[in-house]
């Protein structure tokens, strides 16, 4: 479960960020900037640093990742529809690249680590491209970056204590080869926007 309140929430908070962009795409502010399908953040102030476990327990950050162009999501295994919709889209994407699809790379971040265990995320994210890498830290590890990147989620309860579902934000965040927050590419939007995204990135010179 996703909530579109989250959604807009999040989107009202980088229309901002676009908007701070539209002068320089008209042609009025100089150099061209390139004109995006997801929500353009380059420059914003927020999903500047990410510092959690991987599943063999070694902190990864944004630098590790340098040179290729990363594209991080917020969600959980039990996810029914968003999460895994994400996840093949992402890998559909790579595929579509060709030789070029090496140097993009999916990061998963786990809002659900009380059931989200390593071997039950090695094998959800094997399910699309073995290359993704999955994050799994504490709920206060998460929660810190959650609140780094502004990423809404919450535990909605279910019938028993063992079937609840996770609230969260449906978009994936879209950094550069070097490791700086571009795009906020909502749910839904498609692989060919997305891919359309990361083309334009990979494209890019420093």
């Amino acid at each position: 479960m996703c909530s579109k309140r989250a959604l807009l929430r999040l989107s009202a908070g980088v229309l901002l960020a676009g908007s701070l962009t539209a002068c320089d795409q008209l042609g009025l502010g100089g150099a061209s900037k390139p004109v995006f399908k997801g929500v353009d953040l380059t420059g914003a102030e927020y999903a500047r640093s990410l510092n959690l476990p991987d599943l063999d327990g070694r902190n990864r950050s944004l630098a590790d990742f340098k040179g290729k162009v990363l594209v991080v999501f917020f969600g959980y295994t039990q996810c029914p529809d968003v999460c895994p919709t994400t996840m093949a889209e992402l890998a559909e994407v790579k595929r579509s690249l060709g030789a070029d699809g090496d140097r993009v790379q999916g990061i998963f971040v786990s809002v659900d680590p009380e059931r989200d265990t390593a071997a039950l995320l090695k094998a959800y994210l094997a399910s699309f491209d073995p290359s993704f890498v999955a994050l799994r830290g504490s709920e206060e590890q998460v929660k810190a970056a959650a609140k780094e990147f502004k990423v809404y989620f919450a535990k909605v309860p279910g019938k028993t204590p063992e079937t609840y579902t996770m609230d969260h934000t449906a978009a994936s965040f879209i950094f550069d080869t070097q490791g700086r927050v571009r795009v906020f590419s909502r749910y839904g939007s498609g692989a060919q926007a997305l891919t359309d995204d990361i083309k334009m990135l990979l494209a890019e010179k420093g």
